[in-house]
């Protein structure tokens, strides 16, 4: 008997009782959808973390002021890090591309009889945008002279022009920080929320110095941390090393003395977080499959039951010439054929339930925006693991019939 027409009469004997092939299906089906369904979500939430990560700026290191201790007791972070420092990197490490220091403050933005406090408020340096890889909606972005002049000028998010102007038009518009007027000569492009819900664009820039001299009346030229961009993502651990090198000889730190400072870049935290997701997507995967096996002890049990009931066709088979090899090959090919057809029907639904959660959590989750991630490998992989429970939980089924006494199973009533 050839191939094709075991599987024939393998949907024959599979069609004379429907209903117990759709139950027996059914097993597969849920464990093989359950299955694409988290390992889809899974990179969906991994693609989303790293799309994050990648809007916080372009092949972006942050430098941060090392923390003090006193007494064997961690104390805050030590103002170590200046705007020289900044200017220095840019201009002797050959990997970074640009550089902004960072210059944290805070109050209420008014205008009018209007006032918004927003969330963040940076004073940052004039290649803040190329560093954040953050477009202009509208206007122009503070050049280095507004930086050495300390001007007053700012650029605000969406947010902030939402809540300060409405429908208005911002730009060259006044607004007053701690009484200090600065004008507003553009505005940032949308970001929507970070992965905590954090919303990005609920913030205002302003030139450093003008934040240090006019914001907070301070003659100090340290700076809360300093964002730098690497030329090239290939180019990243170059840069790190080179602003580690360098930091050091500036702060003239003696070897075996811990730094006041750390580097730290935007590819490490990737990496952890690729981690941490692909451990969770692994962990629901592996509770998925538990259902695959159940599915597999559904087939061997409606098998066995099926050789029970067709033990006279059995007989007669073999009286006509059927060989053992034959009976196994028949029955072995009805119980892949039943997680076979499980698992194109569990993929399918797989594939649209992630797509619904996907979209739900975007729905329900103000600010998320994940992707739509169906993972191809997973579905193949969920496919073969199909027809390896068909074959492995058919095969003691399929054996057992193959074993029967013609005569015996002639006799069977």
């Amino acid at each position: 008997m050839n191939l094709l027409l075991t599987i024939r009469v393998a949907f024959r004997a599979l069609g004379k009782n429907k209903l117990r092939a759709g139950l027996t299906v059914l097993g597969v089906v849920i464990g093989i959808a359950a299955v694409t369904t988290m390992v889809s979500i899974g990179e969906s939430a991994g693609a989303y973390v790293q799309g994050q990560l990648q809007g916080l700026g372009t092949n972006v290191i942050i430098v941060q002021p090392g923390t003090g201790q006193s007494g064997g007791v961690r104390e805050a972070n030590l103002p170590t890090l200046t705007a020289k420092d900044a200017q220095a990197i840019v201009a002797e490490c050959a990997a970074v591309l640009a550089v902004t220091p960072l210059v944290g403050t805070g109050g209420q933005a008014i205008y009018g009889n209007v006032n918004w406090k927003p969330k963040e408020m940076w004073g940052v340096g004039a290649d803040y945008l190329v560093v954040r890889n953050w477009p202009l909606r509208g206007g122009v972005f503070f050049t280095e002279r507004d930086v050495t002049a300390a001007s007053r000028v700012c650029i605000i998010g969406h947010t902030v022009a939402t809540k300060l102007f409405q429908t208005s038009d911002p730009l060259l518009q006044t607004i007053r920080i701690k009484n200090i007027p600065l004008v507003v000569i553009g505005v940032l492009d949308r970001k929507g929320a970070n992965m905590v819900g954090q919303d990005q664009d609920d913030i205002i820039v302003i030139p450093y110095t003008t934040v240090k001299q006019r914001l907070q009346g301070s003659a100090f030229d340290n700076v809360n941390a300093i964002m730098v961009s690497a030329r090239t993502q290939q180019q990243m651990a170059e840069a790190e090393s080179q602003i580690n090198q360098l930091l050091l000889e500036r702060h003239r730190i003696n070897p075996g003395e811990l730094p006041d400072f750390r580097v730290q870049s935007m590819t490490e935290i990737a990496n952890i977080m690729a981690i941490v997701t692909g451990t969770i997507t692994m962990l629901l995967s592996a509770i998925a499959s538990i259902s695959l096996l159940v599915g597999g002890v559904g087939i061997m049990n409606i098998m066995l039951v099926s050789v029970t009931e067709r033990t006279r066709e059995i007989g007669i088979r073999m009286a006509v010439g059927a060989r053992a090899r034959d009976i196994l090959r028949q029955f072995l090919v009805e119980a892949v054929l039943l997680s076979a057809i499980g698992g194109v029907v569990g993929v399918a639904l797989g594939i649209g339930a992630s797509a619904g959660i996907t979209a739900i959590i975007n729905k329900f989750s103000p600010g998320a925006e994940w992707p739509v991630v169906i993972s191809i490998p997973a579905a193949t992989v969920a496919l073969l693991f199909a027809a390896a429970v068909g074959m492995i939980f058919g095969y003691y089924p399929a054996r057992r019939a193959s074993k029967l006494d013609p005569i015996e199973a002639l006799r069977y009533e």
